[in-house]
């Protein structure tokens, strides 16, 4: 009787842990514990939820497990499916819509997310597949176009290790963990919809990130470790945003963007390499690791735009996607359906010291770029070009923002590609030229923007249409071929400022302020200078123009005006002769100026302007009668009356 009480209470405490119903075939139906059942390679048709219990090391599991339930990986050692299994949540579990709205460009929306159908323990692994096609958990009743969406979602706080090779979707996915795919396998994962998965991605080969079908968002995922391909596209007029950094593990990985007609990929993180923390935490030593080739290239890595629409940053953050050199990093926009478009917004300073071209993936300079490049009007974003670029394509500087060509730093200097059949620069910002060893050349200027020259390389300028201010603080600006009548003013800030006009179709300034030691140079044979309605011609050794002086020497093809302390001359210095052609009226003063140079004034601003809209000019015999009866008139109330200035209409 003993011994009986015994074998049932045995039964009992048995049957809470593993509970097999029925067996048919070679199949069991069951559910709760089902490690034995798996380890001895049975298939299991479950009835409810199951979990396994994976031992130490790695377990190849040939069975396929079906039927309703839900299945948790535990333990501490590898489960590896070699065939698909197909089992799903109840149906009284499931609430999952997928819609697939588009019309004739449809594509998948997943509202109302089911909860896990599989999960993976901290501490346990879960491999789907051996290298092959075969291996995933997943039910496909959806029909979706361009993929298979899963219907069973999955949770990984272990890691997942994904050894296929078809194109493949793991449902919604959740977690802490680590998903990883082996160096060169090459199998797909896609994925759709909004995954509010917080652990990492290890991509070995190649993942989808959303499609022409689907979009995707990762909004709390750590990072992304590549080593391959991340693909990133779109549907038609949506936006994808990933704010996750990147991390390249091996030489030559990248980021590729495609993108539809009206939609847009936004990239808030940073593409760094990583010499530590493989694969679950991955980082970076030093940072400046991005900017110095390593042995064996181990830190390149790049970006292909194939005629998409992108954008690094949000506004919200100053840390560059791409940090890197020509020697660490490579960037190409390429035109597929459409040319390419890369934007950079940001809220403060950021260096880009790579350049953009249009070759293929390393071959980076093998053809011009294919796209253009819009800085954002975001308050604060400041784009410095720390290398010569190649795209071909127009250059758009939005309205509060700043593109600087060249660090100001030896080895910094920067440049735009020109001779291109589109390439302009639309200036509603600020464009800051200071190269400090290399001369350059500047696409046609547009817009209602300033431009400076504060570096000591020559900047050439050879299309001016754009109406914001001038400003030389150090080096030279030649303008050759064009003019700066445009400009609302120019302003020579430095002592060594350097203005060659000398090539220009012609010399006519709207307004000019000078300090002291600045030059003005030009044509030797024909030297004249406008300043408002005022032209002056040229000789002698001295010139004064409105309250600006200048020296006049020569030298070579040049004549050289060197601006002088307002009050420096002791005997009155020749005043402008008027031409016998009439100054092209350009519209009124601008009144005060703002500095945007980056040098300190050196001496005595002198500002020289006029009013080209005054209604009339009082000249001849009849100013000077008017002149008489005012003399008189104020001499008869100044017995009267306390004395008072004369008011000017100009």
């Amino acid at each position: 009787m003993n011994r009986s009480w015994h074998l049932v209470l045995a039964s009992a405490l048995l049957a809470g842990a593993v509970t097999p119903v029925v067996a048919v075939g070679s199949a069991v139906a069951a559910d709760g514990d089902i490690t034995s059942a798996v380890l001895a390679n049975r298939d299991v048709v479950l009835t409810g939820d199951a979990v396994v219990r994976v031992p130490r090391g790695t377990h190849t599991y040939t069975g396929v497990i079906s039927g309703e339930g839900a299945l948790r990986v535990s333990g501490t050692g590898t489960l590896v499916l070699a065939k698909d299994s197909t089992f799903t949540l109840p149906h009284s579990r499931r609430h999952q819509r997928v819609r697939i709205p588009g019309g004739n460009h449809p594509y998948v929306v997943v509202g109302s997310p089911d909860e896990p159908a599989v999960t993976v323990d901290a501490g346990a692994t879960l491999q789907y597949g051996t290298g092959g096609t075969t291996g995933l958990i997943g039910s496909f009743p959806y029909n979706t176009p361009g993929y298979q969406q899963n219907q069973d979602n999955i949770r990984v706080d272990g890691t997942l290790r994904l050894s296929l090779t078809r194109l493949f979707n793991l449902g919604v996915i959740s977690g802490s963990g680590l998903v990883t795919q082996p160096r060169n396998m090459w199998g797909t994962l896609q994925i759709c919809g909004t995954n509010p998965f917080s652990g990492i991605f290890d991509n070995g080969t190649v993942a989808n990130f959303a499609s022409t079908t689907c979009a995707a968002e990762l909004p709390g995922a750590r990072s992304v470790v590549n080593r391959g391909s991340w693909i990133i596209d779109t549907p038609l007029n949506h936006t994808v945003v990933e704010r996750q950094n990147f991390y390249s593990h091996e030489y030559g990985n990248d980021v590729n963007v495609h993108s539809r007609p009206g939609s847009k990929v936004i990239l808030t993180g940073v593409y760094s390499w990583s010499d530590s923390g493989d694969g679950p935490s991955p980082s970076l030593s030093d940072p400046g690791l991005n900017w110095r080739p390593v042995a064996h290239q181990l830190n390149k890595r790049g970006t292909n735009i194939e005629g998409a629409d992108v954008q690094w940053g949000d506004g919200t953050t100053h840390q560059i996607f791409m940090p890197g050199t020509a020697q660490t990093v490579y960037i190409n926009l390429h035109a597929r359906r459409q040319r390419s478009r890369l934007t950079f917004d940001y809220d403060g300073p950021v260096t880009l010291g790579a350049p953009i071209g249009g070759g293929m993936y390393h071959d980076t300079l093998s053809a011009p770029g294919a796209g253009d490049v819009v800085i954002a009007g975001t308050s604060g974003n400041d784009v410095t070009f720390a290398a010569a670029q190649y795209y071909d394509g127009s250059t758009t500087i939005d309205r509060n923002a700043t593109l600087r060509l060249g660090s100001g730093a030896a080895g910094g200097d920067g440049s735009l590609h020109t001779g291109g059949a589109l390439d302009k620069v639309i200036d509603n910002g600020s464009l800051v030229l200071r190269n400090t060893r290399t001369p350059t050349t500047l696409p046609a200027v547009t817009g209602a923007g300033s431009v400076t020259q504060s570096g000591s390389a020559a900047t050439t300028v050879t299309s001016a249409a754009y109406t914001g201010a001038t400003t030389v603080a150090k080096g030279s600006l030649i303008v050759s071929g064009t003019s700066l009548r445009t400009s609302s003013a120019v302003a020579l800030t430095g002592s060594s400022a350097v203005l060659d006009l000398s090539k220009a179709r012609d010399t006519t300034l709207r307004r000019l302020r000078v300090v002291t030691g600045a030059k003005i140079l030009l044509s030797r044979n024909s030297p004249e200078l406008t300043i408002g309605s005022t032209t002056a011609k040229v000789s002698g050794t001295g010139l004064a123009i409105g309250r600006a002086r200048f020296s006049v020497s020569r030298a070579g093809a040049h004549t050289v005006l060197t601006a002088l302390p307002s009050s420096a001359a002791t005997t009155p210095a020749p005043t402008p002769a008027r031409t016998g052609r009439a100054a092209t009226p350009l519209g009124a003063s601008t009144g005060t100026m703002a500095d945007t140079g980056t040098t300190a004034d050196t001496g005595t601003m002198a500002d020289t302007g006029s009013n080209l809209d005054a209604p009339w000019a009082v000249t001849g015999l009849a100013g000077v009668v008017l002149a008489g009866v005012a003399a008189v008139f104020v001499f008869v109330r100044g017995r009267s009356r306390p004395r008072r200035s004369p008011r000017h209409s100009r």
